[in-house]
């Protein structure tokens, strides 16, 4: 055993025939298994939801840009508002000002808020025992269509409404809300959460977002103590989602409208998007024609059997079970209680310890030498993605994925395989392929038990294959060989089921520029399947000479294959991922105004300018933040522009007091031409501030903040400041659209605008001394 293979059959070929068409019809599955379903069409039974009768929806909100504040999104909130109350219900507009996060003034110390304008309504339950709440933001960015991001969620509220209300009403009152100003800083969710009567009770809150175009719609976050809640999700027709997603979107610097009802301790709940087709996000391609009915009605199917489901249960017994550890398998969704976690994990490393026993012999180079495989394929997949962006350089500015990704993914799995299948046939004679198996499954049991301390949600992913793989093994020594093979086989099948998903559902979500993480897994997979991939070697031998070198070059095949498979998958990436007018290259540029001294200036995000860009910038990047302090001291590449005849805000002093160093003061800022939004800076200390009715604790000198959608009539503001004398303040405003500016040239064919919140800005800032 020490040098042989873990399992040895008569008949190689035909075992590795039928080990490679068992695990690749399960790899289908597995796929197929979260692939969104057909769209259905609008004759659909009232009772089911219709992707196309939603598109109609989409087609309708998703018309033209409508950022908060904006006339666009006015007409949108009307449709709305006659929408519901033409299904019988009576929305109710919630028009007031929150404040979330810090928008556009983050870098500088800001807060921001927004005018919001939530459309509400409930569809009341028959003997409520909460409330179930379905969320979606109406306002797009400030130039894209929005109808992914998210007409979809509007749409699929709103014909999950219809579906509701067309038959048996559920038990419990469900609540619709429409949220404002998602884009531009949360602050309608937030207002929901803390200003409406319906939120007082908290309840159940189902948010539903898009970041692409297609995919499955991934239920990718939750709320703390999530068992209940996964396992009601589990019953909805096409569940889709992984407890690891819910790790990784803790760390990345993300939020949606469902954050502040996570926040809550009141609520608790579900966030489910589809993310495939990233290009489009926040750009002006986010049309409906770009989106993929598939995905809606994936999306609509599983928010209206959550609507049915916690729509019948007694909300009041939902809480409390912990997390679960979840993921899906052809037919279901895994779950078992986050308790299970560090057992299983401890488990794994213990049966892979025992088979490691068994094997004995070179054990510790192969679990040294596993690393290799582990560290370059993650290394070459970052590597070939910087080769695509040299050869392409407009790649750099893509937000997340080119338009056609799927040809690079495969180039980075088939690469991983390569690099799996060179070390594997490399090692296998000087190791032994079980000492290489075991040397694999060390790191995955170890992953296992890292992540059940790290992120106990991912564990799974590294505990539950060691463990299946290692315990087939061990049985495998105790068996005939026939019997072998097939128990080695059905160990093999859990990598492939849990491993398999996670790859492609992983790509979309972190993008070609973080291939190394996809590659990662993809190694992990291969580590994972030695004990069946050595099938495809020829058996061990003591042959010599042409005997052994025909051998060799059998067992290289496989590493040629994947090789070539890598190549020829970026080729043709590179040929059928072109850049053109439906699919343009991306570029950011905004115009800022000093109207102190009539200076302009065009600004750009770009790392390295794109060629239209560079029409406009040059040189290093640098900060602005001394004459634009909203901006902070984020790095731009600046170029002069002429000065355009463009009013400036306008800051009035109304009414003030005083008491020893501090001022009361009472000012209006007034923005003096259409803005999607204002901000204010000031160079002494503020104590305390109430602007537009909200009440903020205020900070250090050069404290700010960014008003989005003010009203016409500007936004009244109440600061206590720290000094005696003249304060000094900077004001700026912001709209959107460069085509009226001078100098500006329209971008030809083929270059379009990064979906970013500041593109297309034009600022206006003067200085004013109170």
């Amino acid at each position: 055993m020490q040098d042989s293979a873990l399992i040895r059959p008569a008949r190689r070929g035909l075992a590795a025939a039928a080990v490679l068409a068992v695990l690749a019809l399960a790899g289908l599955a597995a796929i197929r298994s979260i692939q969104p379903p057909a769209a259905r069409a609008e004759t659909a039974p009232a009772s089911e939801f219709s992707a196309e009768r939603a598109f109609q929806t989409v087609r309708t909100i998703a018309a033209t840009p409508h950022p908060a504040g904006s006339p666009a999104n006015e007409r949108v909130r009307e449709h709305l508002v006659a929408t519901l109350s033409g299904l019988g219900l009576s929305p109710e507009v919630q028009d007031t000002v929150s404040e979330q996060g810090a928008g556009l003034s983050s870098s500088a110390g800001g807060t921001g808020l927004a005018r919001v304008r939530n459309v509400v309504a409930v569809i009341p339950g028959t003997a409520s025992t909460g409330r179930v709440f379905l969320i979606a933001h109406y306002d797009s960015a400030q130039v894209a269509p929005g109808a992914n991001d998210d007409g979809a969620g509007t749409s699929t509220i709103l014909e999950t409404a219809r579906a509701l209300t067309s038959g048996e009403r559920p038990r419990n009152d469900v609540v619709l809300v429409l949220t404002d100003a998602e884009e531009a800083c949360l602050c309608g969710a937030k207002a929901f959460v803390e200003q409406h009567p319906l939120a007082r009770d908290g309840g159940v809150a189902l948010n539903l977002e898009a970041r692409g175009s297609s995919g499955p719609a991934i239920m990718f976050e939750t709320s703390a103590g999530n068992r209940r809640l996964v396992e009601t999700y589990a019953k909805t027709p096409y569940p889709v989602g992984t407890s690891f997603a819910v790790e990784i979107y803790r760390l990345l610097p993300n939020d949606t409208d469902f954050t502040p009802f996570r926040e809550s301790p009141l609520f608790q709940g579900l966030n489910t998007a589809y993310i495939d087709g990233a290009a489009v996000y926040h750009a002006p391609t986010d049309r409906p024609e770009a989106m993929d009915r598939d995905s809606l009605q994936h999306h609509g199917d599983n928010a209206l059997a959550l609507a049915r489901e916690f729509g019948a249960l007694d909300l009041r017994e939902l809480k409390g079970g912990g997390d679960a550890t979840y993921f899906p398998v052809p037919g279901l969704l895994v779950r078992y209680p986050g308790g299970l976690v560090w057992p299983l994990a401890v488990l794994a490393l213990v049966a892979v310890v025992a088979l490691g026993w068994v094997v004995r012999r070179r054990l510790f180079a192969a679990i040294a030498l596993s690393l290799l495989p582990i560290i370059v394929a993650p290394v070459l997949a970052q590597g070939l993605w910087s080769l695509l962006v040299l050869v392409r350089p407009e790649y750099g500015g893509m937000p997340i994925d080119p338009y056609r990704p799927m040809w690079y993914r495969l180039a980075v799995i088939a690469l991983s395989a390569a690099i799996v299948l060179v070390w594997y046939a490399l090692l296998r004679r000087r190791i032994g392929p079980a000492a290489l198996a075991v040397g694999g499954l060390t790191w995955l049991a170890v992953l296992g038990v890292a992540l059940a301390a790290l992120a106990p949600g991912g564990s799974y992913l590294g505990a539950l294959p060691a463990l299946s793989v290692a315990v087939s093994a061990l049985l495998a020594t105790r068996v005939g060989e026939r019997t072998a093979v097939a128990v080695v086989i059905a160990g093999a099948l859990i990598p492939v089921v849990i491993l398999l998903p996670t790859v492609v559902m992983l790509f979309p979500a972190l993008g070609m520029p973080m291939a190394g993480v996809g590659a990662f897994l993809t190694v992990l997979l291969g580590l994972a399947l030695l004990p069946v991939l050595d099938l495809i070697h020829p058996a061990p031998s003591g042959a010599r000479g042409t005997e052994a070198m025909k051998a060799r070059r059998l067992g290289a095949v496989p590493t040629l294959v994947a090789a070539v498979a890598a190549i020829v998958c970026a080729a043709t990436g590179l040929a059928v991922d072109r850049f053109d007018e439906e699919h343009p290259s991306l570029t950011h540029l905004m115009y800022a105004l000093d109207a102190d001294n009539a200076m302009a200036r065009w600004l750009s995000e770009e790392a390295t300018p794109q060629e239209w860009t560079s029409r406009y910038v040059t040189g290093d990047p640098a900060t602005v933040t001394g004459d634009l302090p909203a901006f902070g001291a984020e790095e731009l590449r600046i170029g002069p522009a002429q000065a355009a005849t463009l009013p400036a805000p306008a800051l009035t002093l109304l009414s003030e007091q005083r008491s020893g160093d501090q001022r009361t003061m009472r000012l209006l800022l007034d923005p003096q031409r259409p803005v999607r939004f204002a901000t204010l800076h000031v160079s002494a200390e503020v104590v305390s501030a109430t602007i537009g009715g909200r009440t903020l604790a205020g900070g250090p000198s050069g404290w700010g903040f960014v008003f989005h959608a003010p009203a016409e009539t500007g936004v009244e503001i109440t600061l206590t400041v720290r000094s005696s004398g003249p304060v000094t303040f900077r004001a700026m405003d912001g709209s959107d659209g460069l085509s009226a500016l001078p100098g500006f040239q329209p971008r030809p064919a083929g270059v379009g605008v990064l979906g970013s919140h500041s593109s297309e800005l034009v600022a206006v800032a003067k200085t004013y001394n109170l």
